[in-house]
């Protein structure tokens, strides 16, 4: 689909569902993230069963729903959504590990002043670990019902 309404849903969106491969089972988590440059950011512990679950197999799937309107009187739902599949890698670089945190910082605390997004950042450093989701695969897909809608408001 349309790069900038992929764009869009990514910017706006605030929880995604991450999914890795499980040992028994596969492992879906919702967290919070935010999308630069062909990647993925999030945030977590430095120990857990998603990290384990990285080690062993890096591939993941990533998915937001931008929107979910159910149109009962049509028997349908109205809905916008992204899904992304790539390979997780373990950020330990600490200029890069800030820098995904101002990025994360930006997306969800956007009113906070420098001095204090600076503060939490460094306190954060030490306990948290960064995961970057390299996209190689993204697409987006929306109701058809949606796309018309886009398509009226453009002109």
């Amino acid at each position: 689909r349309d790069r900038a309404v992929i764009r869009r849903i990514m910017d706006a969106c605030t929880v995604c569902t991450l999914a890795l491969s499980g040992e028994e089972y596969p492992y879906a988590v919702p967290l919070s993230y935010v999308y630069e440059e062909g990647a993925i950011y999030f945030h977590c512990a430095k120990s857990g069963h998603k990290l384990d679950l990285l080690k062993a197999c890096a591939r993941a799937s990533f998915c937001v729903i931008g929107k979910d309107q159910v149109i009962s009187e049509e028997f349908t739902t109205y809905f916008r959504s992204v899904i992304v599949f790539g390979t997780v890698e373990i950020i330990e670089e600490e200029a890069q590990l800030r820098s995904a945190l101002r990025l994360l910082a930006a997306k969800y605390s956007p009113r906070e002043s420098e001095a204090h997004l600076a503060k939490e950042i460094e306190g954060a450093l030490a306990s948290v670990c960064i995961l970057k989701l390299h996209v190689e695969e993204m697409s987006g897909k929306e109701a058809v019902e949606l796309m018309r809608q886009r398509t009226k408001c453009a002109y």
